[in-house]
């Protein structure tokens, strides 16, 4: 699966995008965060507050507790304000 990280993850982790293969019992965004902060200091410290964090999965909006099982793609970025 394609994860892609925007801003200051992308910053935190040093990269902007990269494949994973899912380890077997991740099923959920949430913990495929958990497997992501054991990959690098650098991931780890990209998300150490998820509460700042939002994301979606393939393309749309999609919450921690969301199944992965069959996405592409899942990208992660800070909130995003406008006006």
């Amino acid at each position: 699966m394609k994860v892609l990280y925007f801003a200051w993850l992308r910053q935190r982790t040093g990269t902007g995008e990269e494949e994973i293969a899912l380890p077997d019992g991740v099923r959920t965004a949430g913990q495929l965060v958990e497997h992501l902060k054991t990959l690098s200091p650098g991931h780890a410290r990209a998300f150490q507050d998820v509460s700042a964090i939002k994301l979606a999965i393939d393309q749309d909006f999609a919450g921690m507790q969301d199944s992965i099982l069959d996405a592409r793609e899942v990208a992660f970025f800070p909130p995003v304000t406008g006006g």
